[in-house]
């Protein structure tokens, strides 16, 4: 029995999803999750009361201070504490991955960004999968709302049916990497659709790899902290040495739901490709080849 028959998801909502490239369940996730939660990010919000600039995890706007804390972001939270490690690799977010993917699915990040209360910044409109390039489109990255959210408060936009549309290029006229879309592609598209997602808290919203996405500032008295976790077909595979890949090293290739198969598939074409070999070294062809059986 599949997690979709399960009750997990209709076909209704695996269609939408596949059609418009987006999903948003309200309320998706219980209070006892949203309790612990709450309970390690506060930890990590009094943490960061001791900083006066960012570190690898913490990310610090820059009006930051240790009575008045604005985080931007804790990055790869799984890393950082268990109950975040167990909810992204175990818990509601891991099995609905399964779900919309159609079995064992391959995590690649996560991340909590805060976007803090009375002006939390923007995110520009742009698309995820140039970011962290895979074998295929079908990464998907699954966030949920610790708190309710509402349109004062920034939700996330998505454009549906984007995700089958161009793949733009984001990098600024000046040749360096901007990470958005620059003015003249975005006046090429319709924006009238955007669908803005908010909800209670444990609200829970997916979007495909190569969706266009954003956030107006929070312009609230309230943060609007949103933990997002990425995950792909577990024959889907990050490619080296372009963007964030090469920085979640070997935590972007934890199979959640069962095991690797070391199968992947490249313009159509099936290959079962060899053992990961880089935690005992890599053989000769000659020590494979006549390797005693």
């Amino acid at each position: 029995m599949t997690l979709a028959a399960e009750g997990l998801l209709t076909d209704e909502q695996l269609h939408s999803y596949e059609e418009l490239g987006y999903l948003q369940l309200d309320s998706f996730v219980s209070e006892e999750w949203l309790d612990r939660l709450r309970a390690a990010s506060a930890e990590f919000v009094e943490q960061s009361r001791s900083l006066s600039e960012s570190t690898q995890a913490l990310d610090l706007e820059p009006s930051h201070t240790a009575d008045a804390p604005r985080l931007r972001r804790l990055t790869s939270p799984f890393l950082h504490h268990e109950t975040f490690r167990e909810f992204t690799l175990e818990g509601p977010p891991a099995r609905l991955a399964q779900a919309l993917l159609g079995g064992p699915a391959r995590f690649h990040h996560s991340k909590l960004n805060y976007k803090w209360a009375d002006g939390g910044e923007e995110i520009k409109w742009h698309q995820d999968i140039q970011f962290w390039p895979h074998t295929d489109f079908t990464p998907l990255t699954i966030g949920v709302y610790l708190e309710d959210v509402d349109d004062e408060m920034g939700p996330m936009g998505v454009l549906p049916r984007s995700h089958r549309g161009p793949l733009f290029d984001m990098y600024g006229s000046d040749g360096r990497w901007a990470g958005s879309l620059n003015d003249a592609d975005i006046a090429t598209l319709d924006l009238e659709p955007m669908a803005w997602l908010q909800g209670p808290a444990g609200s829970t919203t997916v979007h495909n790899c190569c969706m266009i996405h954003g956030s107006v500032p929070n312009n609230s008295a309230r943060p609007r902290p949103l933990l997002l976790q990425t995950y792909s077909a577990i024959d889907s595979y990050p490619v080296a040495g372009i963007g964030a890949n090469g920085m979640v090293n070997r935590t972007g290739n934890i199979v959640v739901g069962g095991d690797a198969t070391q199968n992947l598939t490249i313009d159509r074409r099936i290959m079962h490709g060899a053992p990961d070999w880089s935690a005992g070294g890599t053989p000769t062809i000659f020590g494979s080849q006549h390797s005693k059986t």
